[in-house]
């Protein structure tokens, strides 16, 4: 397997920046840029776990440690899938002021070339930004978003039984292989 790429996407959003952290970080409600999962974090400070799960709570999707934490600028943590074996990633949120809004860049690096985890950051950083720019641009993503997020809510029963919140403590240190 083939470790270390960096993958990297930016997007240039026309909106505030407060505004995009906040849509980047905020707990108690869905990340509509992030498909529809629910963050839920020991402390958003470096060190502290952080969860991305679905919306009843009972499947944890993905697992990491917070790195950095520089509002409203840069947020990196680790990442991994919890259904997959593979080894974790690192997230980093950039984001910097430009003309005509704000410019996020969405780095993955270490992302495991070639495995479920890699070919899901691939397509999916994409999706990523440029529902964030919808969300951010025009309050909620676009209706076929919105309709997928319906269905991955209706399915959430699919998803393996070692995604079971019982499974994935947050304040386990997922940051590593384990």
């Amino acid at each position: 397997m083939n470790t270390g790429h960096r993958l990297v996407s930016k997007i240039v959003i026309a909106g505030l920046q407060d505004a995009i952290w906040h849509e980047l970080t905020k707990q108690g409600e869905p990340q509509a840029a992030v498909f529809n999962a629910w963050l839920h974090a020991q402390a958003l400070e470096p060190g502290r776990g952080i969860q991305m799960r679905t919306a009843s709570g009972n499947k944890v999707i993905v697992v990491g440690e917070v790195v950095e934490y520089d509002p409203p600028h840069r947020f990196v943590h680790t990442f991994r899938f919890t259904q997959y074996d593979d080894p974790p990633c690192t997230v980093t949120y950039e984001l910097t002021p430009v003309a005509g809004g704000v410019e996020v860049r969405l780095i993955v690096d270490n992302l495991p070339v070639g495995t479920p985890t890699g070919k899901s950051m691939e397509s999916g950083s994409k999706t990523i930004l440029d529902t964030l720019k919808e969300v951010v641009e025009n309050g909620r993503p676009k209706l076929a978003t919105r309709l997928m997020y319906a269905v991955f809510g209706w399915m959430e029963f699919v998803l393996p039984k070692r995604c079971d919140a019982r499974h994935w403590p947050l304040d386990q240190n997922w940051g590593e292989t384990q």
